[in-house]
């Protein structure tokens, strides 16, 4: 028997799915709801976890900081409101069958009690763990105090180094939309751990937010926006952003969608931050589908199957039944799963629709294809088709993410990560459009400086992004993709001629190439850098091409570029970076304070509470140094 979310008169309700043939006693039930609030301001606070003690009921408050548990059965219960920087509260209260009792929540902002961290001894070192008793999850191998298994694997990154104008003029990537890492460095945070250094991947945790970029017009489905400030950690250094940001598409224009569900329910998958959660957020996803879609749901386990056959959209009782009836047991054949996954997309293919496969796992591959190497070959083979790939992480203590993150890389598709119900309305609900219709295909950077005014330059992030030069102009290189809404912001920062260009080692001058004190030519005179954007439409082999320059004028700094560099800037502490320069948690704090703007989803305070909350915990503490970035 599963639970699922269902819409039920605007709200979302729990239903419980039985099997076939069962029968389910009804009890007389009512509804909680109200309104979480900060207690100082008054404003309401979205994403705290409201829970009914004891049960398995638990909502997350909307924008508008309402909460809603249909269901409960009469008599006496306690309500527990939990959110992140604010002190947990509890309230008993009293349901009556038939009746909505109304119980608001006013949270006061605490600082982080160390006295309610839990430690534990791990090869001889302490680690912390702290109850935010978020959706009834634990994280991160602990449980109940203990320390469990862990055998997450995350890809090596090497800090992009500055280089050199004279001897590196060019510089070149690919876009990443990919945003699991933000909210893997969350589940971390809140789970009163430090995240892994390779688990922090600055240019998804800058592309995590929504920036208003205004609309975009003319001939191409993305604009290219830059702007030039002064660097808060050394201010002598420029900070350049380049944004490229898509145009939106309401739920009800896109095309078509033929989808396929391909879903791990090994084993591994059995907790409840695993395919419980999963199967919660595939429910919102199929509340959003419409008579015109299909979806067709492929499991795999010691083998792959299909529980559900291609379906139209609007048969949502069906799908939600299959669902419902699944349960994990068993190895992973992930490569199986993958073939015929695949193979029922192309059996539906839609012509001018949204083909994709939405894979959903921890990423334990370990029965078929499953090095990395084979995956990568497989899906590349697959995404000839014209399907392309999203790919959703889930669970924690044998997180796969140096696999995920290749095989929607290679995939012509995306990678999230799912930390709790909040994140899985965002992507599949709030995000639709960027996560399930491609606008620009194999979409590349490629910057030159002007030797007159840049003398070296670092690109922060994008280290498992970076391409030859060469590559830009080679239409059979595969780089990122674009969807509808989507935002993508790449930093530089930037060291202007005449200043000492910070680097460990040292490369002789060019004999051949034009120095920083010869004359520039005037036609070029006052810019900095030129921009070229190369792109294929999503059914295209030819790329096009957008170019613009950039002026070496500085600017006030918009509010966007102001908290995108905070956000960079909480990234540079994380990894214990050697260009932060005298940056602080503080100093993040205060960037993305005045850059909060009017923040409509809260993710931008979000955000500054997981700042605080690395601070006040001492995360980035270490046994040499005691003091705290």
């Amino acid at each position: 028997m599963g639970t699922l979310f269902v819409r039920t008169a605007g709200m979302l309700a729990l239903l419980a799915v039985a099997g076939p043939g069962a029968t389910t006693v009804q009890t007389p039930t009512g509804t909680i709801e109200g309104a979480i609030t900060d207690a100082a301001s008054g404003q309401p606070l979205q994403g705290a976890a409201v829970s009914v003690v004891g049960t398995g009921f638990q909502a997350l408050s909307t924008t508008e900081g309402r909460y809603s548990l249909p269901g409960i059965p009469a008599g006496e219960h306690t309500v527990k409101v939990v959110i992140l920087g604010y002190a947990t509260q509890e309230r008993q209260v009293t349901v009556t069958a038939g009746y909505v009792t109304v119980a608001d929540f006013a949270l006061q902002i605490s600082a982080i009690n160390l006295d309610e961290v839990g430690v534990s001894g791990a090869a001889g070192k302490d680690q912390r763990r702290y109850d935010w008793g978020y959706l009834g999850t634990t994280c991160c191998g602990f449980s109940g105090g203990r320390v469990g298994f862990n055998t997450e694997s995350y890809a090596h990154i090497d800090e992009n180094d500055f280089k050199l104008v004279s001897a590196s003029p060019l510089s070149t990537f690919s876009i990443d939309v990919d945003r699991a890492s933000y909210a893997n460095v969350r589940r971390f945070i809140q789970d009163g751990e430090r995240p892994p250094v390779d688990a922090v991947r600055i240019e998804e945790m800058v592309n995590y937010f929504p920036y208003d970029w205004g609309d975009v017009a003319g001939e191409h489905p993305f604009a290219v926006t830059t702007e030039v400030w002064e660097a808060p950690w050394k201010q002598e250094h420029r900070l350049v952003r380049i944004g490229l940001h898509a145009q939106s598409i309401d739920i009800e224009d896109l095309p078509p969608g033929n989808l396929v569900f391909l879903l791990d329910v090994s084993g591994s998958m059995s907790p409840s931050n695993k395919l419980p959660l999963l199967k919660t957020a595939f429910a919102l996803l199929v509340d959003q589908l419409r008579p015109q879609d299909r979806v067709a749901i492929v499991v795999y386990a010691g083998a792959a199957g299909m529980v559900l056959p291609s379906t139209p959209g609007d048969r949502q009782g069906e799908i939600l039944a299959a669902l419902g009836r699944l349960e994990a047991g068993g190895s992973t054949a992930g490569g199986e799963g993958l073939k015929l996954a695949y193979e029922t997309a192309r059996e539906h293919f839609i012509d001018g629709g949204n083909n994709r496969v939405i894979l959903a796992t921890d990423g334990d591959f370990n029965v078929g294809p499953s090095s990395d190497g084979e995956m990568v070959r497989l899906i590349e083979k697959e995404r000839e088709s014209g399907v392309f790939l999203t790919v959703l992480g889930f669970g924690t203590g044998n997180l796969k993410d140096s696999k995920m993150e290749q095989i929607a890389d290679h995939g012509n598709g995306n990678f999230h990560y799912v930390d709790g119900l909040l994140e899985a309305r965002k992507v599949l609900v709030e995000e639709m459009g960027g996560t399930l219709l491609t606008l620009a295909r194999d979409v590349k950077l490629q910057i030159e400086f002007n030797p007159a005014r840049v003398a070296g330059y670092r690109l922060i992030g994008y280290e498992n992004r970076l391409l030859a030069d060469e590559d830009f102009n080679d239409d059979t290189k595969d780089a990122g993709e674009l969807g509808a809404g989507h935002t993508v912001t790449a930093l530089y920062e930037v060291v202007p001629a005449g200043v000492e260009v910070p680097r460990e080692g040292e490369v002789d001058e060019l004999r051949y190439q034009p120095g920083a004190d010869d004359p520039p030519l005037s036609e070029f005179e006052g810019e900095m850098m030129y921009v070229k954007v190369r792109y294929k439409d999503p059914d295209g082999t030819k790329s096009r091409l957008l170019e613009r320059a950039v002026a070496d004028r500085l600017g006030s700094p918009s509010t966007d570029f102001r908290f995108a560099t905070a956000v960079a800037g909480f990234g540079m502490l994380l990894r214990d970076s050697e260009y932060a320069g005298d940056l602080t948690l503080n100093d993040v704090v205060e960037l993305a304070e005045r850059a909060r703007g009017d923040d409509p989803r809260g993710y931008r305070g979000e955000f500054i509470r997981l700042v605080e909350a690395v601070r006040d915990l001492g995360l980035l503490r270490t046994d040499t140094d005691e003091g705290m970035k």
